[in-house]
């Protein structure tokens, strides 16, 4: 997939700025055609020189420089690019970035492209850290945005923790995932993603700490890949993914609704086959009697919650997939997901109870306790055949390239 690929790489000023020497070479190894451009702290680590000799095309540093601003050459940068790299990232820039801000030819190409980023952070640990700067990386991957995570370990400055520059052939595989072609091309797909939540009465509700990152991830990968996207999202705070229509529902049955009425919807001329992931936390039991008006606090008086399950959407998926097939008209891949607590042995025996069980084609089992509220994810994906892979923790976003991946072939 990096074979062909145009790569617009920003260089910024990290200490860890040497090493996109070494990115530079691997990645034209890999055949892809490289474009640099480094900041003017960057420019304090490496020279452009050595970028230019390893890449075989110009370093870009000013955006008044009047040879290439002639073309315009910052928009140039943007409009050309299969993908846009920073590696590494300061914190500085991450901010910018994080606000729009295009007081250089790096943050102007960043702005004006169209391409996905992806962004390989290194810095301080403190500094990654800093909520300032989770926010800011935040509101990044809010916008489509892909980070490779930063490897743990002993930094420049003497301290330890994360914010190490990601291995080279880390973030070689995670731009593999990005530059995925559009293989679900003439493919309805439907992502769940969220929590539901089921009322106790008008103010109250049961649910869970699900953040529906990683739904919104597949969406957005699933879009990227060329798919028509169908989001059934339950209450989050995520913007919606570029170019996926989203639906927003509050309840289990909500959802289950929803679901089924994309899936069994009659196929367009576009159309050949139909993904559904569900991704989503679905709340397993709801009140069996919700209360009319708030229940009233009083500390004399105790209330029983009667618990009733709630509808299983990929049990009845599984169980109405030939249904499914003949009604649309489409070909049908079912994928589920299994977030457990306990060891891995546990977690992965309900995995492949539950490939068995519900019918489905693959399902990914990860542990809920390094998923629930986390930026990260760490899975196990299962296939019908017998095939089993991991893929260690890791962004969001990469997992989801995985997961599509892994679909696609089973």
């Amino acid at each position: 997939m990096i074979s062909g690929a145009k790569i617009t790489l920003i260089v910024t000023g990290s200490i860890a700025a040497y090493k996109s020497a070494e990115l530079v070479r691997e990645l034209s190894r890999s055949g892809a055609t490289v474009q640099p451009i480094l900041t003017r702290a960057a420019m304090e680590f490496i020279t452009p020189l050595t970028l230019q000799a390893l890449a075989g095309q110009p370093v870009t540093t000013d955006l008044f420089d009047l040879r290439s601003e002639a073309d315009i050459g910052h928009i140039a940068l943007a409009d050309t690019a299969d993908v846009v790299l920073v590696a590494p990232a300061t914190a500085d820039f991450i901010a910018k970035a994080a606000v729009g801000i295009a007081d250089d030819v790096a943050l102007a190409v960043l702005l004006a492209t169209k391409a996905p980023v992806v962004i390989a952070p290194a810095m301080n640990v403190n500094m990654w850290e800093n909520e300032r700067t989770q926010a800011n990386v935040e509101r990044l991957r809010a916008q489509g945005v892909s980070f490779v995570e930063p490897g743990v370990g002993e930094l420049a400055c003497g301290w330890q923790g994360a914010g190490r520059f990601a291995e080279t052939a880390h973030i070689v595989e995670h731009l593999q995932d990005v530059l995925t072609p559009n293989d679900l091309a003439g493919s309805r797909v439907i992502v769940t993603a969220g929590p539901t939540r089921e009322p106790i009465d008008p103010v109250r509700f049961v649910s869970n700490r699900s953040t529906g990152r990683m739904g919104y991830a597949l969406a957005r990968v699933c879009s990227w890949s060329g798919g028509e996207v169908h989001l059934v999202s339950g209450p989050t705070e995520l913007a919606a993914p570029a170019g996926v229509k989203v639906h927003h529902v509050q309840t289990a049955e909500e959802m289950r609704n929803k679901v089924f009425e994309l899936a069994l919807a009659p196929a367009t001329e576009q159309l050949r086959s139909q993904f559904v992931f569900m991704a989503a936390a679905v709340t397993d039991h709801r009140p069996a009697q919700v209360a009319e008006t708030k229940l009233k606090h009083d500390k004399t008086k105790s209330y029983d919650l009667h618990l009733e399950p709630c509808p299983d959407i990929l049990e009845e998926l599984g169980r109405r997939r030939t249904e499914i097939a003949e009604a649309s008209k489409l070909r049908i891949k079912l994928i589920g997901f299994s977030a457990e607590v306990g060891d891995e042995d546990a977690i992965l025996g309900w995995a492949r109870q539950k490939l068995e069980r519900k019918n489905v084609d693959l399902m990914v089992g990860n542990p809920a306790d390094e998923a629930f509220g986390k930026e990260t994810n760490r899975v196990w994906l299962l296939e019908r055949g017998g095939r089993q892979e991991e893929v260690a923790t890791a962004d969001k976003q990469y997992i989801a390239g995985r997961i599509l991946r892994a679909a696609l072939r089973v």
